[in-house]
């Protein structure tokens, strides 16, 4: 019964995450594309574990060796692929730790860009840096470079007096800034 609650948990969390309507913030289009791939690939793996769950309790109940035996061909195909991955993982770790970095340095260039073509996503940075009360991506504020300095920006501005703790900003070149 258990693997057929945490499957509908999984199924019921990855649908609401797909059907709502936050956007991540994101400096390339494909990291967006990537990140709708993982949550379709929960869907389909909590179907699965509930399936799986749902063969399980009926063929306990019910007595059935049919059930029970599609319960545990499952479980043993689940068992491999988890050791398939945990294998790839290991074997790749590089190569997946270079993507990363270049992604993430991919969006601090955007960042101190200067350039039209990135107005909307340092916009979008700025109001998710808001809402998480954090400043930068990699190196705090000094990813915003040069557009940190401008006159009339309010990136990473924290506003000491109006924040329940004073441990949430710091000062950082005549700016309150986030500390994370």
């Amino acid at each position: 019964f258990l693997p057929q609650v945490c499957g509908s948990i999984i199924l019921g969390v990855s649908i609401w995450i797909r059907v709502s309507g936050a956007q991540p913030v994101n400096a390339c289009s494909h990291t967006s594309t990537i990140m709708l791939a993982g949550v379709n690939l929960l869907i389909a793996v909590g179907s699965i574990i509930m399936v799986l769950g749902f063969l399980g309790c009926c063929g306990a109940v019910k007595e059935s060796r049919c059930m029970l035996m599609m319960f545990f061909i499952g479980l043993l195909l689940i068992l491999i692929l988890q050791v398939t991955g945990g294998i790839l993982g290991a074997v790749y770790k590089p190569q997946v730790e270079s993507i990363l970095n270049q992604t993430l340095m991919a969006s601090v260039a955007a960042l101190q860009s200067t350039a039209e073509v990135d107005k909307e996503y340092q916009e979008m940075f700025q109001k998710f840096e808001r809402e998480k009360q954090c400043c930068g991506l990699l190196n705090g504020p000094k990813d915003w470079g040069a557009n940190f300095n401008k006159p009339s920006s309010k990136i990473c501005q924290c506003e000491p007096e109006k924040q329940s703790s004073s441990d949430l900003c710091t000062n950082y070149q005549n700016k309150y800034i986030y500390k994370k």
